[in-house]
């Protein structure tokens, strides 16, 4: 992945602060934010007063990332792309983006939605309209994710410790489209649904909730790629491994436990791939309405 000279984004900040993820998503109608990106329909307005930002105590504990780092750097880039990205997406549509910030943090962090530790993962908070994201986070994705770092660049440039980019710019690129269903306001409705249905259809909210950010990365990925040509040989199989290794249906077997469908919240290894590929396939926010018919 082609990553290096381009602007990093202001919103990376660092903390020795603790976050618990809380998703975004709605089910059973055509949501609000499909209608707008769609037919022009606005939903900001109405949903003003819900989504309003919350202070939080994070910035308290917080201070710009001085980091030179690597890995500092492009948590930087990345999230930058995805502002010029969701930036272009709005403006087409009529409206403003409103940039997340992004929280680098070691161990453990606090955010509006509480505290958190490494073996969360990364996480996006709706309550301060903030991704965490702890810095073992690239260790554990080259380990676990049977991601190596011995490729050779497009250019016979040395990638030691570069191979892998892409799996990890899309997993941010997840978390920031937690960020688009909260400010379309799709977060507030899969809440409010989930607490008037069964366990099992609450979970398939969740399931359709985080296809959908899959599908959103995919649709960054596209327009990205559309500005910037930042792909290589090898970036989206890297993401697809990625997907397809953090799906519920996988995880469930690799932890020796029963593989039970009602029990998913973020959707099987073929699914979040089918998902992400279409959106990378359509670069269109329209083909990710996971929901209409859903339930």
């Amino acid at each position: 992945m082609k990553w290096q000279g381009r602007r990093g984004s202001s919103n990376v900040r660092s903390s020795t602060g603790g976050g618990k993820m809380i998703g975004g998503g709605i089910g059973g109608i055509i949501i609000a934010g499909i209608l707008w990106l769609v037919f022009g329909v606005n939903p900001m307005t109405a949903l003003q007063t819900g989504q309003a930002v919350t202070g939080g105590g994070s910035e308290s504990s917080t201070e710009l990332a001085t980091s030179t780092d690597r890995d500092t750097q492009f948590v930087k880039v990345v999230l930058a792309d995805t502002e010029e990205v969701w930036h272009q997406i709005f403006n087409e549509a009529g409206s403003t983006y409103q940039e997340p910030s992004l929280i680098l943090f070691n161990g453990q962090v606090s955010s509006a939605c509480g505290s958190a530790s490494s073996a969360t993962g990364p996480f996006y908070c709706p309550g301060d309209q903030t991704v965490y994201l702890d810095t073992s986070f690239f260790v554990e994705m080259r380990q676990n994710l049977g991601i190596s770092g011995d490729q050779q660049g497009s250019g016979g440039e040395d990638n030691q410790g570069k191979a892998g980019d892409f799996a990890q710019a899309y997993v941010i690129a997840h978390e920031v489209g937690h960020h688009v269903q909260t400010l379309l306001g799709i977060s507030q409705q899969v809440n409010e649904a989930r607490q008037q249905v069964t366990q099992a259809q609450s979970n398939k909210l969740s399931v359709l909730q985080e296809l959908q950010a899959d599908c959103f990365a995919g649709v960054w990925a596209q327009r990205n790629q559309e500005r910037v040509q930042f792909l290589e040989a090898g970036d989206l199989d890297e993401a697809v491994n990625a997907a397809s290794q953090i799906g519920d249906d996988r995880l469930a077997k690799a932890s020796g436990g029963a593989v039970v469908p009602d029990n998913f919240t973020h959707g099987t290894s073929q699914q979040r791939v089918e998902w992400f590929t279409r959106g990378l396939e359509s670069g269109n926010v329209q083909s990710c309405d996971t929901f209409s018919g859903a339930l």
